[in-house]
């Protein structure tokens, strides 16, 4: 390994490899099993967790690009089973949640940004140069495309697809597909959903659920009160009226409005 820097106090698991011109800061904890390669850099207040993948000229643990940060101590945690391919910048949190949190089993592909305080779910695919700004939550199981830009504080819920080259200015519910720029509703993300099971009697309860939803936009307290009359209580369901019932930002648009 030439010109290869790993602090003394960091804590490195079993059979890892790091390969040249890396730089690991003394405040870092990485798992057993972790590939890291060349030109990474890994900063104070990383923890990564087993059996990743830390591909050529990542930046891991960087400040918050925020100016509200003032040198407070907060940390970037990553999990198991994640490959993060080359020139990757995920930042750490600041005063307002304190970490950066990326669960496991994810692909992030290159020149991907992950801004401060988001939190990633499970399996989940980023695509190449995505950027997620500050605070963005992104449920289990969703895709980003590439070049897709989304605004700081947004929610994505989990099963959901986000074409490439969109803009997410709002929430983007679960089990959908959106596009466009700003970000529109295109329908459930049936390919997704098919790979993990759901049945074609959950996709037509899902479907039937989000044409209510749209269809009465205009008066969205309305639309739950009949979606919750109208279908049998189940997780998804109510994991939608949840969704909408905390959304902060506000819903993307449907078809056409």
């Amino acid at each position: 390994m030439k010109n290869t820097f790993v602090h003394k106090k960091a804590l490195l698991g079993k059979h890892i490899t790091i390969g040249n011109n890396t730089t690991i800061e003394d405040d870092v904890i990485i798992g057993d099993n972790t590939q890291i390669g060349n030109n990474v850099t890994i900063l104070n207040g990383t923890r990564i967790g087993k059996n990743c993948q830390i591909h050529s000229n990542v930046i891991l643990g960087g400040l918050p690009q925020d100016l509200k940060y003032k040198n407070e101590y907060t940390i970037l945690e990553i999990g198991h089973n994640n490959i993060i391919r080359e020139f990757v910048t995920i930042n750490r949190g600041t005063a307002s949640k304190y970490k950066t949190s990326i669960g496991s089993s994810n692909l992030i592909m290159s020149n991907a940004h992950i801004g401060h305080d988001c939190v990633v779910g499970d399996n989940c695919v980023i695509g190449f140069s995505v950027g997620l700004a500050g605070e963005v939550q992104v449920g289990d199981w969703v895709n980003i495309s590439g070049l897709t830009a989304v605004h700081q504080f947004s929610v994505i819920g989990e099963h959901s697809m986000i074409s490439g080259l969109s803009r997410v200015v709002k929430d983007i519910p679960p089990y959908i597909i959106a596009a466009r720029e700003p970000s529109q509703y295109l329908g459930l993300n049936l390919v997704g959903l098919k790979r993990r099971g759901f049945d074609s009697g959950k996709l037509q309860e899902l479907k039937a659920i989000y044409r209510i939803l749209f269809q009465e936009r205009r008066n969205t307290k309305v639309a739950l009160e009949l979606i919750e009359s109208r279908f049998e209580q189940t997780i998804e369901r109510d994991r939608i009226i949840d969704f909408v019932r905390r959304s902060k930002r506000g819903m993307l648009k449907g078809f056409n409005e």
